[in-house]
């Protein structure tokens, strides 16, 4: 009988020690969770009594160099609905079919369905949306929204690219200073009770939405609209593939024009701007079309310089001193190197001239002899002193690089097709740029678009800033260059692009594109003006053109219409023509 006692005893003082444990670990898990963890749950239930909703930012528009908009935003509306709120599904159901144009069983998928909020369709136009409003139906929401809008539609489409659905950019300089244009967004906050129906007696809260910064570019649309319309006139004159025109400022690297035609619609960037069936294609063919159709040509794609690549032989070898204006050559129709023969698009030859008339004549055997005096060393020296062996740094996403032979790969063969621009590629761009950096006094510049960050007042935000890089030619140089190639235009291959008063230097050519077999071509014009101080530069490429395709013919003269153009425009006057004396001095 004591011992059942003593037993006892102990079973209820055990008991009493568990049951003090888990009191005192109910009392410390509290403690834990009232004081510890009190904003953590704090902020858990006001979640489940609080519905937020976005405000969607103004992204900052995109202007050109005169202040023009090249793209803005339009108001829209997002369209929601909350199931829990909904007190006539089948009249809300008619509503949308009939409203926003939509299968019933699309609109009935959405109100039906038990989430917190659900979006029915974005980018309503905002009478549709205004009109869903006026019928009062709880649990619809119509809040408004930005939709990117393009007032050109193509002007500089490939250029100025385009956005998503969520209003981010996707190509272009849209993509490329995304963080300059989106704003921050705004919130609408709203408390619901236990239901999830939201309460009219305690309203809603605001954080109201910042708008984007704008972005002021170099792009001219006058100029921009011009060269489009001339290239989409030499694209049909010629029956060529496509048609690509860069014009900028060889000083600074603005680029006042960049035209890829066919250009695309901005306000419609999934519709091919060509005919074509899509009906039997899948989804992944028609995607890969659109891609092919957003391509810039003069960022994306690289292409043979042919005869323009010259300039930057003749920059090199007079820089290093290996040739001089009235060295002597001969040409013959063709040059043999090792066991290759070489020829001149003379087949009977230019016979005996001066380095300068070689370059007058854009004769390959003057500049392969050029070529292999210079020498591989010193020829990839002033590649990478140029600074072609690198991208340029433009401002816009997706450029390609140069596509060169490695050095150690470079025999006499490759030098010599190489010293008059064959068997390797660049893009436009780079060959624009590094042209430019050339005859500007020896300074590379980078190609640009943006020129600063401004606000809706026009307060200036940020000034753009782009890497130059003096001395990769000497002023003497460039100046000697300026007006051998001056003299291609007045007397030589380049005379097509002449325009009387105006000094203008170029470089003409015609590359053959690969497969040589299918006997595709491109034809170029490389020209730039005054040749003493120049002001602006311009690059035309035709790509695969019928009939007649050498650039002196075809390329040269379409250069020569922009310039008669633009050059009152931007201020270029005609030189004065000194006035000869009695004695005739």
């Amino acid at each position: 009988m004591r011992k059942n006692k003593t037993y006892n005893k102990k079973k209820v003082v055990v008991i009493f020690f568990l049951c003090a444990a888990m009191l005192i670990g109910l009392v410390g898990r509290l403690v834990y969770l009232m004081v510890f963890r009190s904003d953590y749950y704090s902020k858990k239930a006001d979640q489940l009594h609080e519905r937020e909703r976005d405000i969607k930012a103004a992204r900052g528009k995109i202007l050109d160099s005169n202040g023009v908009i090249l793209a803005a935003n339009k108001t829209v509306c997002t369209i929601s609905v909350i199931h829990s709120q909904i007190e006539d599904q089948s009249a809300v159901i008619r509503m949308l079919v009939k409203e926003l144009e939509i299968p019933e069983e699309t609109a009935r998928k959405r109100v039906e369905k038990r989430s917190s909020i659900e979006r029915v369709k974005t980018n309503v136009d905002k009478e549709v949306g205004d009109r869903i409003r006026e019928y009062g139906y709880s649990g619809v929401k119509v809040d408004e929204d930005f939709k990117r809008y393009y007032p050109y539609d193509t002007l500089a489409s490939h250029v100025l690219g385009f956005t998503g659905s969520d209003n981010q950019g996707i190509i272009g300089l849209e993509v490329k200073y995304d963080d300059v244009l989106e704003g921050i967004n705004g919130k609408i906050l709203t408390t619901t009770d236990a239901r999830g129906i939201e309460l009219d007696t305690i309203g809603e809260s605001r954080v109201e939405p910042v708008a984007g910064y704008n972005l002021r570019t170099s792009i001219d649309s006058n100029i921009q609209l011009y060269c489009e319309q001339a290239a989409k006139k030499v694209m049909q004159e010629h029956q060529a593939d496509s048609v690509s025109i860069l014009l900028m400022n060889p000083q600074n690297g603005e680029i006042y024009s960049c035209v890829s035609v066919p250009e695309f619609n901005l306000n419609d960037p999934f519709t091919l701007n060509y005919d074509v069936d899509t009906s039997g294609m899948t989804e992944e063919k028609i995607q890969d079309l659109c891609n092919q159709m957003w391509r810039n040509p003069c960022i994306n794609d690289t292409y043979e310089p042919g005869s323009c690549f010259k300039v930057f032989t003749m920059s090199a070898a007079l820089e290093e001193g290996v040739v001089k204006p009235d060295d002597t050559f001969t040409c013959g129709g063709y040059r043999v190197v090792e066991d290759r023969r070489i020829h001149c698009h003379k087949r009977t030859g230019h016979g005996t001239e001066t380095f300068v008339q070689g370059a007058q004549n854009s004769c390959n055997p003057v500049f392969i002899d050029v070529g292999l005096r210079l020498g591989v060393d010193n020829f990839y020296k002033y590649l990478n002193r140029f600074g072609l062996m690198d991208k340029t740094g433009v401002d816009l996403p997706g450029e390609a690089n140069t596509i060169m032979h490695k050095k150690s790969n470079v025999g006499p063969v490759e030098l010599a097709t190489m010293s008059f621009g064959q068997s390797f590629q660049v893009t436009p761009m780079q060959l624009a740029a590094t042209a430019s950096s050339l005859v500007n006094g020896g300074t590379r510049i980078t190609p640009h678009f943006g020129v600063e960050v401004v606000d809706d007042d026009d307060n200036l935000v940020e000034k753009l800033k782009f890497k130059t890089k003096e001395g990769i030619l000497s002023e003497k140089i460039s100046d000697e260059v300026c007006d051998i190639l001056e003299s291609v235009v007045s007397e030589g291959s380049g005379k097509n692009a002449k325009i009387e008063g105006y000094k203008i230097g170029g470089k003409t050519a015609t590359s053959q594109t690969l497969p040589r077999s299918a006997n595709r071509y491109i034809s170029s014009f490389l020209g730039f003006a005054p040749t003493d101080n120049p002001k602006v530069l311009g690059l035309l490429l035709i790509n695969n053109p019928k009939g007649i395709y050498w650039g002196g013919t075809i390329a040269a003269p379409a250069m020569r219409e922009i310039f008669e153009n633009i050059f009152p425009y931007l201020g270029i006057e005609k030189a004065e023509v000194p006035v000869k004396s009695e004695d005739g001095e």
